[in-house]
């Protein structure tokens, strides 16, 4: 593809791209005519444990991405053999994700799953789309982003769907506005099996799992049960970066008579790793000790590995009731709740290390141990705590009437958080009075001077919907819908974050949003879709830390989409094709008010253009082989005013992925290729700040001998260790920039029984 600068793998992915168009033409003419005369048969084993049905062509089966016909707006598939076949056993849901057209992400610097990633969707960053785990959304709750290792390692995810879109009416969470992650748990077997599993490789990262399914059970009315539990355990690719993670995963379906049916989901994780608050290497330390540069053993520095540290816990629990009283009704109700706990240490500058001159670095490492007192030698740092725990509830009827199926629904949820900085006096872990004097306008209390802020905030959320499915004659369904949004949050803080004195503020927040979608069969294997579709994005809890809130003006952003495409599954080829054009306004903005006292004000002011053309395609022989290629053409620039046509950051002009696979008998195997094209750290296309294309390809060859599979993947095939990210520091040499870890080998068995 253009984006791959001619390697190998893109002249693959261009002649794929050429023999899957010229099938697509021939159609039926060829190896399709089988599927062109005879219904395809429909398995859920491509998309299982989603509602999505997905055509058991050969293309399908082997495909890494595919899409549904009855898509009705641009998304991408990823099955869990894919998961299985291709991928690193601790890849996290991003790297998943990365395969799909427009779909980019940097992190994972650690190694794959060993430290957090960011993926972007058409150029939307993380906290500006959903994440959703069996239709729940979640996210931080500070803003709605999220942690990529934290809440659902690979063994939780049975298929991964990108919705490249707002969905409908019906697709709940904080920011349906740039698209959505949609993770569904592992499914349950009706047959009874065990599964251990061992993997060691670069790094020393060792991996161990066991999966147990219980098969159906007819003596508890054919009650299923799947339990899971994995550790993992690595160096890191970063100097001084350990990483342990751990997790049990639980789910049942208990049939309950002929007519309904429960399912429990739950799971729990426990990660510690050595890392600071703020990471990135500046070029500086990449000239002096290399890319991999994260920590050291100095415990003079603010660097020390023994400084930087996290512990993280997480649990996610979903009950599902599904009950059909009547043929043509059915009622659905999800209650949930999941919680995170980050508890941190960190130096407070770890770019100082080999960036500033002796004399700074002493400077810096100061503290004040007594309030107002003198300071002396030390090495500053702070504690941080992020817990939250959410509770929630959705509820939808659905029920057919003739050539109609009306759908409406409800989606409360409450969360309660707190959070805490202190800078503290890393040697001692004494208290660091080193903040400014701040005193609270109203009682006149002084701030103590180690406390950056210790505050309690909650959300109450409410999201209220219909859309009615309407079917005028065979093949068409167009399907209206609104939404009705309303979020309510509140900080109660001792001393609130940047204003650092105690405050109550709450600001509540309305939504109304149109949707109109629209999926046309052309034929049995051909379709075509549009949307139409409005988006929102909850402000940030950062909006309610100012000394004066009354003055802000914020209302959530709103996006419209436009798109619209084709899905065309043959028996050797699947096929889709789309285009979309977005626009977004009310972009979060804030300054300094020039009237004293004032402060911080936050409004809405800017506006962004997204808009581009993606396409995927698999053209699977008869022998077991398969040919795949995907790619897009991303634009995504400000519309404003002021400063039209700016480049928004951290978006990919473009992406392109390749590759080929084999899968018969014992035997499995593939290469694949992603290309990341150029984009910018900032906004603009300052040169500074370019980052250029880089491509990371995977190989990997499983064999099986009887119930023993054995296994071997490279990630990051070609070594690349080309630049990802780049954070802005306070001037250009405390810059942050971040990189691919490297090559990385690892083999594996798995034993079943």
């Amino acid at each position: 593809m253009i984006f791959a600068h001619g390697r190998l793998l893109a002249a693959i992915s261009a002649s794929a791209l050429v023999a899957s168009t010229a099938c697509a033409a021939v159609g039926a003419a060829d190896g399709d005519a089988a599927s062109a005369s005879a219904p395809a048969k429909e398995g859920s084993d491509i998309a299982e444990g989603s509602d999505i049905v997905v055509t058991a062509t050969r293309a399908n089966e082997i495909a890494p991405v595919t899409a549904s016909l009855e898509a009705t707006q641009p998304q991408s598939i990823v099955s869990r053999s894919f998961i299985e076949d291709s991928l690193p056993a601790t890849a996290d849901f991003n790297q998943i994700a990365l395969i799909a057209p427009s779909v980019s992400n940097y992190g994972g610097v650690n190694g794959a799953g060993l430290s957090e990633s960011k993926a972007q969707i058409r150029g939307f960053q993380d906290g500006e789309y959903n994440v959703t785990y069996d239709g729940v959304p979640f996210g931080d709750t500070n803003d709605p982003t999220h942690h990529s290792n934290t809440f659902f390692p690979s063994n939780t995810i049975e298929t991964l769907v990108v919705d490249r879109g707002p969905g409908n009416a019906s697709q709940l969470g904080q920011a349906t506005f740039g698209g959505n992650i949609n993770l569904f748990s592992r499914a349950t077997r009706e047959q009874p099996s065990a599964e251990l599993k061992g993997q060691f490789g670069t790094w020393n990262t060792w991996l161990g799992r066991a999966l147990l399914q219980s098969g159906r059970i007819d003596k508890l009315g054919g009650s299923e049960f799947l339990l899971s539990a994995q550790h993992v355990s690595s160096d890191g690719a970063r100097s001084f970066s350990p990483f342990r993670a751990d997790n049990v995963f639980g789910k049942a379906l208990i049939p309950l008579g002929t007519t309904a049916k429960l399912t429990l989901v739950g799971t729990y994780n426990d990660n510690r790793f050595n890392q600071p608050d703020k990471d990135g290497a500046t070029l500086a330390q990449v000239a002096t000790y290399g890319k991999n540069f994260s920590l050291n053993n100095d415990p003079a520095s603010q660097t020390y590995w023994g400084y930087n540290h996290t512990h993280k816990t997480t649990d996610f629990e979903i009950g599902k009731l599904e009950w059909a009283p009547l043929e043509h009704l059915a009622f659905t109700n999800k209650l949930y709740t999941y919680s995170y706990d980050n508890e941190t240490l960190s130096g407070n500058d770890v770019t100082l290390y080999a960036t500033a001159a002796p004399a700074d670095i002493a400077k810096a490492n100061v503290v004040t141990l007594t309030p107002g007192g003198k300071a002396v030698s030390g090495v500053p740092g702070y504690t941080k705590t992020n817990q939250y725990r959410v509770y929630g509830d959705m509820a939808d009827l659905k029920t057919d009437l003739a050539f109609t199926t009306l759908t409406a629904g409800l989606w409360w949820e409450h969360s309660s958080t707190y959070r805490q900085q202190r800078d503290v006096d890393l040697v001692s872990m004494q208290p660091n009075y080193v903040e400014k004097k701040v005193a609270n306008p109203a009682t006149g209390a002084q701030t103590p001077q180690n406390i950056k802020f210790d505050q309690h905030s909650n959300i109450e959320h409410l999201e209220e919907y219909a859309e009615l499915e309407i079917r005028p004659f065979k093949g068409l369904k167009i399907t209206p819908g609104v939404k009705h949004v309303s979020f309510e949050r509140k900080i109660d803080a001792d001393y609130n974050q940047t204003t650092r004195f105690a405050q109550d503020i709450k600001n509540t927040y309305h939504a109304t949003l149109p949707f109109l979608t629209v999926n046309y069969a052309l034929t049995g294997n051909l379709s075509a879709y549009g949307q139409y579709a409005r988006g929102f994005l909850m402000p940030a809890l950062s909006v309610l830390y100012v000394a004066n809130p009354g003055l802000s003006t914020v209302a959530p952003e709103r996006s419209t989409n436009y798109q619209t495409g084709i899905v065309y599954h043959g028996q050797h080829l699947s096929l889709d094709f789309d285009g979309y054009y977005i626009r977004f306004k009310n972009k979060f903005s804030s300054f300094t008010s020039t009237v004293p006292g004032e402060g911080t004000v936050w409004i809405n002011q800017g506006a962004v253009t997204y808009k581009g053309l993606e396409g995927q395609a698999t053209y699977a022989f008869a022998s077991g082989l398969a040919v795949f290629a995907n790619g897009s053409v991303n634009y995504a620039k400000t519309d404003n005013a002021g400063s039209p046509h700016t480049q928004v950051s951290n978006a990919p002009v473009g992406t392109a992925a390749s590759g080929l696979l084999y899968k018969k008998g014992d035997l499995t195997f593939s290469l694949i290729d992603k290309y990341t094209g150029k984009q910018w750290a900032v906004d603009g296309e300052n040169p500074a700040y370019r980052i250029p294309g880089y491509n990371s390809a995977q190989l990997a060859i499983r064999y099986r001998v009887r119930n023993i599979r054995f296994g071997l993947s490279v990630d990051d095939l070609f070594d690349s260790t080309r630049i990802t990210n780049i954070n802005q520091g306070k001037t250009a040499p405390f810059d942050q920039y971040f990189y691919q870890p490297g090559r990385a080998v690892t083999g594996d068995i798995t034993v079943t029984f």
